[in-house]
Parts: C-alpha cells; sequence; structure tokens
C-alpha cells in the first residue's frame, strides 16, 4: 500500500471503530500491522507468533503459501486474542479489503473478550510462547534437536487430548451465604461423602468405606496432563515439554469450541459496519463481492461465517417478533436496543459451537441453509439424510472433542505393572485404527511401559496393544 492509501486506511479505521462502539461492540485495544504475504503464512501456520519451531509448522506454511498461490483460498485476517489485542493486515490488499477486515477483526476481539469460554484465556499469550520457544531452544542445545524433536512428534501426536478450560471452576465457586444451614439432629452421625445416609441414636461413628485403589480414581480425559503427572520414566525436561503444549493447547481450545459461533459474529458485524459507511458506488460493489466470497457455501463442510451469520440473522428476526402470550422471555434490551440485538448479544457471551446450534440451528434453517448428511458410495458422493434434526445432530456429533476421539485414561496401573489402559468413548464414530495404531506407539514412547486402546469395531471390543514397536489386536465380542 501507498503511503497516500495508508492514510486512508488510518482514517476508515477509526470510523470503523467508532461505528463498532456504537454499535454496543466492546473490543479490548487493537494493534494493527502491515505485513507481506509471507509473513501473513508464517502466522497462520504457527497460530501465533513466535511459538517453538517444528516441522509440522513447515508442512502447513506450504500448505497455506500453495493455496493461496494458486488462488484456491486467500488469507483475508489474522488476528491474536491478547490484551490489547493483535491483528495483521496484508500490505498488498486495497484500502477496502483491509477495511472490510479491520470490521470483522474488531468483532472477534469483542467476542473474544465477551464470551465466557474464553474468560480463563491467557490474555499475554503471546510473552507466553516466546518463553516457551527459549526454553525449546535451550532443550535442544543441552539434549540435542533430534532428541526434542522425537519427543514433540509424540507429544503434538496428542495435543488435542487436553481439558479444556473451565468456565467456572469448582473450587471457585464459593457456597452462597444465603442458603441456610440446615441444623443437624443430636445423635446423628454422617460419613464421609455419603451425606444423605443418616444414622440415629448411633452412639458411635460407622466405619468408612476403605478408599478406591484405581488408579486415576475417575477416568482422566486430560491425556497431556495425565501423562506429565504420571508417566514413571520421563525426566523434567520431558514433562516440562509436554505441560508447554498442553499450555497452548488450551489457549486455542476455546477457538476451537466456538469456530461458527466467532466467525459468525464477526460477518454480522463486518456487514452491518461496512453498510454504515459513506463509500463510493463503486467500493459498495466491490464490498458486496468481497462479502460473497467470505460466504460462499462449503464443498464438502459447513462454512462457519455464512452458517453462523444466518443463525445470528435468524435469532434476531425471530426475537425481534412480538412475544408470545405467556413466554418466558428473559432478555432485557438496553436503551434504543431491540429485543433481537439484545438476544444476539447474549448468545454471543453465553454459548459455544454445541449450545449454539442445537439451540437455534431450526427446521427452517436447515433447509434455508441447503445443509444434509452425504457420503460416499461406491464412487461417487450421494446425498444421505435430509432430516433436519438428523443433520443438526450430525454436525454436533462431528464437534464433539473439536472433532477428535474421545479418550480417557481408565487404568494407570493396568495389570498392577504400570501399563496404561485407554478407553474411546465410542458414540457410534469408529477409529481409524491404522492411524490409532501409529499414534499409540507414540503414546507408549511418552509412558514408557505397553499401553492399551479399547475401541470398537464391527460391533466387537476391540483392544489395541502396543508394547515395543509391534501392536497385536485383541477382539471379543459384545
Amino acid at each position: 500500500m501507498s503511503a497516500t492509501e495508508v492514510q486512508q486506511l488510518e482514517s476508515r479505521m477509526a470510523e470503523i471503530h467508532a461505528l463498532a462502539v456504537g454499535f454496543g461492540l466492546d473490543p479490548y485495544a487493537v494493534h494493527f500491522e502491515l505485513v507481506p504475504a509471507t509473513m501473513m503464512y508464517e502466522f497462520g501456520a504457527y497460530g501465533i507468533p513466535g511459538r517453538f519451531s517444528h516441522w509440522t509448522h513447515g508442512r502447513a506454511y506450504q500448505q497455506i503459501k500453495t493455496m493461496y498461490d494458486y488462488g484456491l483460498s486467500k488469507i483475508y485476517e489474522l488476528v491474536i486474542n491478547t490484551d490489547p489485542a493483535y491483528a495483521f493486515l496484508l500490505e498488498n490488499n486495497s484500502v477496502l479489503q483491509n477495511s472490510l477486515v479491520a470490521a470483522h477483526v474488531l468483532a472477534h476481539v469483542d467476542f473474544f473478550k465477551k464470551n465466557i469460554y474464553f474468560g480463563r484465556t491467557n490474555r499475554g499469550m503471546l510473552e507466553t510462547v516466546s518463553i516457551h520457544a527459549e526454553r525449546m531452544r535451550r532443550y535442544e542445545f543441552e539434549h540435542g534437536r533430534e532428541t526434542v524433536e522425537g519427543l514433540l512428534d509424540a507429544v503434538l501426536s496428542i495435543q488435542e487430548h487436553v481439558e479444556s478450560p473451565p468456565v467456572a471452576s469448582r473450587a471457585e465457586r464459593a457456597p452462597d451465604p444465603r442458603d441456610p444451614t440446615p441444623a443437624r439432629p443430636e445423635n446423628v452421625h454422617r460419613v464421609g461423602p455419603y451425606d444423605d445416609l443418616v444414622y440415629i441414636g448411633a452412639t458411635s461413628r460407622p466405619e468408612a468405606p476403605p478408599p478406591e485403589t484405581r488408579f486415576p480414581a475417575e477416568p482422566e480425559k486430560d491425556l497431556l496432563r495425565f501423562l506429565a503427572d504420571h508417566a514413571p520414566d520421563l525426566e523434567d525436561w520431558e514433562r516440562d515439554v509436554i505441560l508447554m503444549v498442553r499450555a497452548e493447547q488450551r489457549y486455542f481450545a476455546p477457538q476451537m469450541q466456538t469456530k461458527i459461533m466467532n466467525e459468525g459474529w464477526a460477518s454480522y458485524w463486518h456487514l452491518r459496519i461496512m453498510r454504515e459507511l459513506d463509500l463510493p458506488e463503486q467500493d459498495y460493489l466491490e464490498f458486496a463481492r468481497l462479502h460473497s466470497g467470505v460466504l460462499a457455501p462449503g464443498g464438502r463442510g459447513i462454512n462457519p461465517y455464512y452458517v453462523g451469520l444466518k443463525i445470528f440473522e435468524d435469532i434476531e428476526r425471530r426475537w425481534d417478533e412480538p412475544p408470545t402470550e405467556g413466554e418466558d422471555d428473559h432478555v432485557t434490551p438496553r436503551p434504543g436496543m431491540s429485543r433481537g440485538r439484545a438476544k444476539v448479544f447474549e448468545v454471543r457471551e453465553l454459548d459455544d459451537d454445541s449450545s449454539f446450534l442445537r439451540n437455534y440451528l431450526t427446521e427452517e434453517l436447515v433447509k434455508d441453509l441447503d445443509l444434509y448428511v452425504y457420503r460416499r458410495e461406491h464412487d461417487r458422493w450421494v446425498v444421505a439424510e435430509k432430516n433436519w434434526e438428523i443433520v443438526r445432530d450430525s454436525i454436533l456429533a462431528s464437534m464433539t472433542n473439536f472433532g477428535q476421539p474421545y479418550i480417557i485414561v481408565q487404568d494407570g496401573d493396568y495389570r498392577g505393572s504400570r501399563e496404561l489402559y485407554l478407553k474411546h468413548c465410542f458414540e457410534g464414530h469408529e477409529l481409524d485404527l491404522e492411524y490409532g495404531e501409529k499414534t499409540l506407539r507414540f503414546v507408549r514412547r511418552l509412558w514408557g511401559r505397553p499401553v492399551h486402546l479399547e475401541t470398537v469395531r464391527d460391533g466387537d471390543r476391540t483392544v489395541l496393544s502396543c508394547a515395543d514397536i509391534a501392536l497385536r489386536t485383541q477382539v471379543s465380542g459384545g
């Protein structure tokens, strides 16, 4: 962009920010930077600038660059969820293109700030990943680059298997002082967690049942944390690497939980902000073309920009209709705000993609968006189902655990010899056994003992076992 265009963009962005605030958005301060395409490839590949190096980031870089070079995709936006937030604009974009991106980004940052699933986000993540990268470089110097890369190969193969940051931890929920504490009658004794078992007239406290010896006491979903805490043979620096990857993955988890909502919210607002700008007619036509490109329905998958926008617009339309008699309506608009607009702000704050689709993807929307379930038969793809509830539930099922198999630690002392027994919580979607076997070898590398994974294959219970390099598969009915 020329110096004159940069000045025009700065003026336009000030106007966009004023409009966003006037609409009720409340973003963090945003630092915008103009960067060349190569930097956008790099930031897109790493997810956040300054992360540790690994060959998977280089692979992602090449994929993004190839798609961009062949005109198959274009990076319109890249925004970092921090406080203040950082956003990057392509220096070879036009003033109009970057104006659209700026409006889109401000809505993203408002979403990051207000949605409850981002309440535990590390807003200083740029500094955190830089510290992680420095520690990784030190470990490479001390233990060898190949050793560290081999460890990262294993950890990154299961990086999705972490617990998402809680909306509100149980430990932080103080008792409500308004709740009265019921008085206990005399000669009443209670035992441990069994407070509903009341012994009246007893002269002594009954013996508590012996504690369970299962390890872990409850199934554990956070595989990375479990390995870092309990893998028998890992060195301290290896545990540190696992915990660094886990911390970064938990930073990205809310973004994966709210992909459709977040992109829909940003599209909803860039459309309304850009309409309010005093643009030349030619720019309005160009904006319409760009907006249509962003919202083009996907090929084999749904376009989150398109689906999210349409759901938010449908919510606003329905809540703007007069409430029916006896309707339980808790929406309280601010002065000058419609019920529909107040409702979309409420949804933006309280929902994630699962509840968003479950509650607001209606039969009419499924038909209007032409959503359906498809499958491959022989050499072609065919429509398998158009029933709106089945379509909605299929989309929801694909979002479980970020679209990854739901794996739990069932037993960390299997057979009494510290073998690791994992279980796939089967919900109708079978594992890719070839991929699963390769991943199990990486888990074996981290645990340091034989590892087993229970799943279901063709209706039968199947156990993959990795003792050393070779795997064996056991199948039992039921």
